[in-house]
């Protein structure tokens, strides 16, 4: 298996993964996880020969990305995590299936949204009360865990990308 294929088929979805758990039980997503991510990035490309001027793009959509989710968090939008998470996702991807990404970003979060209103104007359930991150969860005053709808959606995307299809050699 080359490193790009590992980085494809094994770091990214885990990575994924990881980001939407950590942030529906903590609110969180971590600096480390987001340069990970970067990390991965740099081997995929490096191990698939992409050229300058491929990667340029790649840096161009991320940090697109980065500025206008950063605009948002500033305006309480989104949290810090989702915002660096849509960036470095947004790395992977170029503008080549971004506005795919986002778009099932969008829906799936709204979902999201819409799943967590209907939850928080019922009781909790007694055998998960004691449970402090379903706790807050339920609280109207949290968030939503949007890395749950951003690692969805990347995971949907991800074999449409053209580093993918360079990684298993199409």
């Amino acid at each position: 298996m080359t490193p790009a294929l590992f980085m494809m088929i094994v770091v990214f979805p885990a990575a994924m993964a990881y980001a939407a758990a950590s942030d529906l039980v903590s609110m969180t997503i971590s600096n480390r996880l987001c340069l990970v991510l970067v990390a991965a990035f740099v081997v995929c490309t490096a191990t698939l020969g992409l050229a300058w001027s491929q990667i340029g793009w790649h840096l161009a959509a991320g940090a697109v990305v980065l500025l206008v989710c950063f605009g948002m968090f500033a305006a309480g939008w989104i949290g810090g995590g989702d915002a660096k998470l849509a960036a470095v996702t947004a790395l992977w991807f170029g503008f080549e299936q971004l506005m795919p990404y986002l778009a099932i970003a969008g829906l799936a979060g709204g979902v999201l949204t819409l799943a967590l209103v209907q939850l928080r104007a019922n009781p909790l359930p007694a055998p998960v009360v004691r449970w402090s991150w379903v706790r807050r969860l339920h609280s109207p005053k949290e968030g939503v865990p949007y890395g749950i709808a951003l690692a969805f959606a990347a995971l949907l995307v991800l074999p449409e990308t053209s580093l993918w299809r360079a990684s298993i050699g199409l």
